[in-house]
Order: structure tokens, then C-alpha cells, then sequence
């Protein structure tokens, strides 16, 4: 039965594997996590006179180097005279230089976002009017080639080689205990932490140049290294590397010490000890996780990084479980097969396990979507779905699987007492015909003087059948069969189900993508002067870092020239949905002249309105509009941006 069934397995598990790399390489390891929302001058504007400075504005905090931001005119060369830095929020911007001329300008940006993802692009605006540009936008990308593959790939592995470790080891010590002495479940989990920790070593080494540039060459460059040791992401992982030193030790204890005690009290002492530390040890590399990516940023961060960690370890305990499982199935000693009581065990484990990730996945993707329309309109909604039913296929099949270990309960005496009974009658038969010849296999070895090298012989010949008749006691139960099957089926579905929630953890959530596109929207429909009218609309995200503090403010002038004008003040949720704050106020500055601010305070007229009549611009020219946006009593923020008045 077995050699039919191991073609079959080494194909379900290349097909699989082949699978999962689809789906990295599919992935796009440089996915943003941080969205622009605006940039002054707007994407495609045409501005009268060369502006102070450009900037950017992006849906959460990013961190800039020398050469974040990069302003180039039309023939390539960079025109930008400092280092970017960040000037209200997550507004950032570049000073250029004074007296730019007439042409098309190529901004390129190449920031990491606060959940350790690199975000980068491009756009163009003009002076006076457009012209050719040598520069190429297509070629800003935020595919980084080689580099973003091989650290989307580190990545995967990362991830399976905690859940491999992570969850052999509490297979062994909750559901098989019997299992630390079995030789193919202790290189399971070595595996794992062996996986975990070379990745992590690579995803250290390739991290600068892959939020970089990008370049091969760069990942043994010791100043980057240096560079990242500094960021969020560098001490995290360094912090996995410490963690992973006290896991060997864990593992070292578990197959050796562990597995020789015989007393069971001290037995039952050290099982208690090593859950404990076990546990602290699995749930601090599954914060590494946690404090440098999805969970570290955005809404109530204080506790959607404990989900997270409660959501890892769940998942290690249901998937590293069940590889453990299938291991010990196919691969444990006749001497020391897996029981029906420890499957049964490890089904009451994974059943927890799936309970938890139901409640904190509900939690993560309310967190991550935001809507229900996001579901189907956003890529990393359409991955969660992919992954949801990916987890009802899993469970599924395990309700399948939880069905054979119930007969498998019920039948393995049986099976073992009917096999037990026809090995009795072959014995029998194998002695009768057998009676002469062992006689003359004695009389020879007895004139050969080999009497002890002959009970040696014929004592590892009786452990041979031995062994052989367990196995097929073990192999002759189609139920045990059955169960072989059903968790290979599952093993296979996890595989893939890693693959996608890999690319899942690299894609831009769906709430910050919806929240982009509708800033970007507004923007482009009346970021600048409409014509004829003469009116100007300016749309400035806003975020407050309080509850519902994030939102559009929209200001309407008109005719935005030197004298009365009636100004107009909307807000808005991301949505584009009204909602009412508790103040707003807008100041006008023309610096160039020293003028100002001049502050205006609207008045409420609707929900989300407010209007101000007889607004003064003395004189034209570029002036800065500021924000003041409140949303309780401690929340407030001011939003800027300039535009040619008058």
C-alpha cells in the first residue's frame, strides 16, 4: 500500500510547492502600504510660475533618506536642493530651486511606509506650459526585480518555518508526547527553526537594498546593514534572531532531556515548564511579526498587534500541527506509530485553533477593509476572499479527517487482534516446514562453532518480522488509510494557503487603497483653477490621529481674485461621506510679500458645510491656504497648500 501511495505524495507535494511560487512570483513584493492622497502641484498641473517647493502626502507616517524625494526637469537632471523632510502629518516636501524654467517636471518618490513596506512612483507636473521630458515614469516601478523576488520568497519561508517549528513542537507536547523520541518529527521541527532562521538572516541582509536600490549588489553592502539595524524592521528582525537561540535551546531540551525521563512526576514537571516557555518563546517571535508590519500602524494598533500574535500562533498550532500529524503518519516507526488518542488530541487542538483565527481574522479584516465594497474592489480584499475559502476547503476536509479518527478509535482493535491472529497461523505454518532445515542450519553451526553469531542472526531476523507484522497491522486498517489522505489533502491546502496569506501581508489593505483612491479622485477633478469661472478647489486629506479623525477638507473659491471672494468649506469622511467637526478654520499667507496669515472663520450651514462671504485677498500670488481641522476636544490638525490667487 505504501509504495503506491508515495509517487502519488512526492507529486501532490511538488504540484503544491509549485503553487505556492506561483503566487509569490505574482505577488509584487514592493506592494505599497502607504498611499500618496495629494501632492501640491497635482499630478498633470500646469502652474503659472515655478513653484517654492513640491510636496507629498500619504495615508499614514513614511520614512525618507537623502533621496526620497527626487525632482527632475526635462532633461533629467535634478533641480531639488535638500533633503525632504516632513512638514505637517504625513505631508512631505522638497525645496527647489528659484527661477525653474518653462517645461514638464518628473517627481519620483521612494519612501518606506510605517509598516516596513517600500512605496514608490512617479508623476509629472508643468511651468507654464508641457513640454518632452527625457525622463521615463513608466520606469519608476516599484518592482524591485531579483532583490523584491528573492525577499518575497524569504518572507514565505519565514512564515512556514515558524509554523513548522512553532507548531510540531506543541503537537509533541500536547497531542504525542511519545513523539520527542520519534527521529522524523524531531527533524521536522529542527527544520523549521533551521528554515526560520536563515530566512530571517537573508531577509536582514536583503532589507536595505530592497527598500533601496534594489540592486543585488547592495545586500552585502555593511552601511546599509548598518542603516537598517536602525529602522523598526531591523530590530525586529534582530529581535527574532535573539528569540530564535532560546527556541534551539526549547528544542534541544525537548528531544533530549525530555524524551529520557522515565519518573513521571519529574516527566509531568517538565511538561509544564516547557509549555510555559514554549508558549513565551512562540508568542515573542510571533510580536516580531506583529510590531513591524499590518498590525504596528493605523487603527487601534494597541490592540490589533496582540490579535495578530493570538492569530500567528493559531495558525502555527493548527498548520505546524498537522504537518507534524502527517509526518508521524507516513513517516513514524512501526515500533512507536502515532495513536488514535493523540489525532484525536491534535483535532481538539486544531478545532481551538480555528475558533480563534475566526474571531481574530473577522477582527483583522474589519481593521484592514474598512467596507464590504472593498471586498470585490480592492486586491487585498479579493485575496482575503481567496484565503476564506481556502480556510472552509481546510476545514472541511478536517471534519473529514476528525470522521476517520472516530473510526479509527473504533475499529484499530479489531484490525490489530484479526492481524495478530493471521500472523499466528503463518508462524505456525513458516515452523512446520521449516523444522528440518533449522535443525541442519544448527548441526552446521555447531560444527562450525558460530552458535552465538547464529542467535544473533535469528534474533535480528525476529525483530525484522517483528517490526514488519506491526506495520502491517498498522498499514492493514483502511481507516488509518482514510486518515493518511484526508491530512495529506490538508497539508496541501496549507501550502497554498500560506502562499496567499503571504502575498496578503504584502498588499496594500483595503481601506488605505479605497481612502486613495477617493483623495486622488477628488483631487483630479478640482485640485487647481476650473477656467473660466475662475473658482479654485483645493482637497486636503486630513487625519487627526483620533477616533473618525481621518477625512477630506474641501475649499472652494470663487473667483479667487484680488478682492471679495465667497469661500466655501466641506468635510468629509474618506467615503465621501458629510460629517460635521467641532470647528474649522482657514488662514491665508503670502509669504513672498510677508502677508498674513489672514484667518477666516466660516460659518456652519449644513452637515459638513460651512461658508464664509466677503473673504479679502489683497494682492495676487502664491498663497499658502492653511486648515485648522478639530474633531474633539484634543485632535487637531493643520492642513496646507498653495495656489496662484489673483
Amino acid at each position: 500500500m505504501t509504495p503506491t501511495i508515495a509517487p502519488r505524495v512526492r507529486a501532490l507535494v511538488l504540484l503544491l510547492l509549485a503553487a505556492a511560487c506561483a503566487l509569490l512570483a505574482g505577488a509584487g513584493p514592493a506592494s505599497a502600504h502607504a498611499a500618496v492622497t495629494g501632492s501640491d502641484p497635482g499630478q498633470g498641473a500646469v502652474v503659472d510660475k515655478a513653484p517654492a517647493r513640491i510636496s507629498l502626502t500619504f495615508s499614514e507616517q513614511v520614512a525618507l533618506s537623502d533621496d526620497s524625494l527626487r525632482v527632475l526637469d526635462p532633461e533629467g537632471k535634478r533641480v531639488d536642493t535638500a533633503e525632504p523632510a516632513n512638514v505637517s502629518g504625513t505631508t512631505y516636501a522638497v525645496p527647489l530651486h528659484s527661477g525653474l524654467p518653462d517645461g514638464t517636471y518628473t517627481v519620483a518618490y521612494q519612501v518606506v511606509s510605517a509598516d516596513s513596506h517600500p512605496v514608490a512612483g512617479a508623476y509629472t507636473f508643468s511651468i507654464g506650459a508641457p513640454s518632452k521630458t527625457s525622463v521615463s515614469v513608466s520606469g519608476q516601478s516599484t518592482d524591485d526585480g531579483v532583490v523584491g523576488w528573492l525577499y518575497g520568497f524569504g518572507r514565505y519561508v519565514s512564515y512556514a518555518g515558524f509554523i513548522v517549528m512553532a507548531g510540531g513542537a506543541a503537537f509533541v507536547l500536547a497531542c504525542w508526547q511519545r513523539g520527542s523520541g520519534v527521529r522524523p518529527v524531531q527533524r521536522y521541527v529542527v527544520s523549521g527553526w533551521v528554515a526560520l532562521t536563515a530566512a530571517t538572516l537573508a531577509l536582514l541582509l536583503l532589507r536595505g537594498s530592497f527598500t533601496g536600490s534594489g540592486k543585488v549588489a547592495d545586500v552585502f553592502d555593511l552601511s546599509l546593514l548598518g542603516q537598517v539595524l536602525q529602522t523598526k524592521t531591523g530590530a525586529a528582525l534582530v529581535s527574532r534572531l535573539l528569540l530564535l537561540a532560546a527556541a534551539a535551546l526549547f528544542i534541544a531540551v525537548l528531544f533530549g532531556a525530555y524524551d529520557k525521563r522515565d519518573d513521571a512526576a519529574e516527566k509531568r514537571d517538565l511538561t509544564f515548564g516547557l509549555s510555559i516557555g514554549g508558549v513565551v518563546v512562540a508568542a515573542g517571535l510571533a510580536a516580531s511579526w506583529a510590531m513591524s508590519e499590518h498590525a504596528s500602524v493605523g487603527l487601534q494598533a494597541g490592540i490589533a498587534m496582540p490579535v495578530d500574535v493570538l492569530h500567528l500562533l493559531a495558525v502555527a498550532a493548527w498548520l505546524g500541527g498537522l504537518g507534524a500529524l502527517l509526518v508521524a503518519l507516513y513517516r513514524a516507526p512501526a515500533e512507536t506509530p502515532v495513536d488514535a488518542a493523540a489525532v484525536r488530541r491534535f483535532s481538539q487542538v486544531a478545532f481551538g485553533g480555528v475558533l480563534v483565527l475566526i474571531a481574530t481574522g473577522t477582527y483583522q479584516s474589519w481593521r484592514q477593509l474598512g467596507s464590504w465594497s472593498a471586498f470585490t474592489d480592492t486586491r487585498y480584499g479579493q485575496l482575503l476572499l481567496a484565503k476564506i475559502a481556502l480556510v472552509l476547503v481546510l476545514v472541511g476536509v478536517a471534519w473529514i479527517s476528525r470522521r476517520w479518527t472516530g473510526r479509527l478509535t473504533e475499529t484499530a482493535p479489531a484490525v490489530a487482534s484479526a492481524v495478530r491472529e493471521k500472523e499466528r497461523v503463518g508462524a505456525r505454518t513458516d515452523d512446520t516446514g521449516a523444522i528440518e532445515p533449522a535443525a541442519a542450519d544448527d548441526e552446521s553451526a555447531d560444527a562450525a562453532s558460530t552458535g552465538t553469531e547464529r542467535a544473533a542472526q535469528l534474533a535480528r531476523q525476529q525483530a525484522a518480522r517483528d517490526a514488519a507484522r506491526r506495520k502491517r497491522i498498522r498499514d492493514a486498517d483502511p481507516n488509518r488509510f482514510g486518515l493518511r489522505r484526508s491530512v495529506l489533502t490538508e497539508a496541501g491546502v496549507a501550502v497554498v494557503l500560506l502562499a496567499v496569506t503571504t502575498v496578503l501581508t504584502q498588499t496594500e489593505p483595503g481601506r488605505t487603497e479605497q481612502e486613495a483612491k477617493a483623495a486622488t479622485s477628488s483631487s483630479a477633478s478640482a485640485s487647481a483653477d476650473t477656467g473660466a469661472s475662475g473658482a479654485l478647489t483645493l482637497n486636503m486629506p486630513f487625519d487627526t490621529g483620533g477616533k473618525d479623525g481621518k477625512g477630506i477638507v474641501t475649499i472652494d473659491l470663487d473667483p479667487a481674485r484680488v478682492g471679495d471672494n465667497e469661500m466655501h468649506v466641506y468635510v468629509e469622511r474618506p467615503n465621501g461621506r458629510a460629517f460635521d467637526i467641532p470647528e474649522v478654520k482657514v488662514d491665508f499667507t503670502l509669504k513672498a510679500k510677508d502677508i498674513g496669515p489672514l484667518p477666516v472663520v466660516p460659518d456652519h450651514l449644513a452637515t459638513g458645510h460651512w461658508s464664509a462671504n466677503g473673504v479679502q485677498i489683497p494682492m495676487a500670488g502664491d498663497w499658502q491656504v492653511d486648515v485648522t481641522v478639530r474633531t474633539s476636544d484634543i485632535d487637531e490638525v493643520t492642513v496646507s497648500k498653495n495656489a496662484q490667487i489673483g
